[in-house]
């Protein structure tokens, strides 16, 4: 008998932490670094209430972490957890979809996020992808822009110390294998940041948010009256594709498009 898959509700209990605004020579530097004992607290007080199934109280404190103005997958990807356990979906998957950003490649928020989305009312099928361009988005995603940025110092660091080698050794073959090795490393680093720029340029022009009111009815213009074209429903995802004032024009996975209320939906 094949064993169904549930939602992955095992915590995470580690998290590299960036930020909001910073720079991207900065993005690299950062998970080099910890947060602090105040945030790495309230971490480990959010994953103590969540084992005690105080999930309201897990909440609260992975919440606070977020607003001291430090995000992470880790934080996301848990307190999606407990608002999935207080029956709160859309949050639930706000906050999936906030972790998938930082951590792309992390099966366990992909995972959530399917599982989560089929408790929604709209099953909405996406449109077919080119194969070379899914290929590329899976190929920029397949690690987290942190991943990247840490093992990319240490490429680079690593290569520009062959490079010196090289400068100083008298061996003709240590000279070549240390030339050879040290550009390949230094090269595989400044990839590495291409692949960051990418991954965080596609996220940017995937402008996305949640559905968070429990029905609504996508109209043609932005306006009240106009007329309907159809309707979503809490937790659907949809693409963000401009704004009107109090109205926003989005774009739901299978190429509908229409304009509802801002106040409909929480940005990813």
């Amino acid at each position: 008998m094949t064993k169904q898959k549930t939602l992955s509700m095992k915590l995470k209990t580690r998290y590299n932490p960036l930020k909001h605004g910073l720079y991207l020579l900065l993005l690299l530097a950062l998970p080099l670094f910890s947060l602090g004992n105040d945030n790495t607290a309230l971490f480990e007080k959010g994953n103590a209430a969540y084992a005690k199934a105080q999930y309201q109280q897990a909440e609260k404190s992975y919440q606070q972490i977020i607003d001291n103005g430090y995000e992470s997958a880790a934080v996301y990807f848990n307190l999606g957890n407990a608002y999935y356990k207080t029956g709160d979906i859309p949050s639930a998957l706000l906050y999936y979809e906030k972790a998938h950003k930082l951590a792309p490649g992390d099966e366990d928020i992909s995972f959530n996020i399917r599982f989560a989305n089929s408790k929604t009312s709209d099953k909405v099928e996406p449109a077919p992808e080119f194969f070379a361009t899914q290929w590329w988005h899976n190929f920029i995603l397949f690690y987290s822009a942190s991943t990247l940025a840490t093992l990319s110092i240490i490429f680079i660091l690593l290569g520009f110390g062959v490079l010196i080698l090289y400068l100083f050794t008298a061996s003709i073959l240590l000279k070549k294998a240390s030339f050879f090795t040290g550009v390949i490393m230094v090269f595989v680093g400044i990839v590495m940041v291409f692949i960051i720029n990418r991954q965080i340029t596609y996220f940017s022009n995937h402008h996305q948010a949640i559905i968070f009111s429990s029905t609504v009815t996508v109209k043609s213009t932005p306006d009240a009256s106009a007329k309907p074209l159809f309707v979503v429903h809490e937790g659907t995802k949809v693409t963000i594709m401009q704004t009107n004032n109090s109205w926003i024009e989005v774009e739901l996975p299978n190429g509908n498009a229409g304009w509802i209320a801002t106040t409909d939906v929480k940005e990813i």
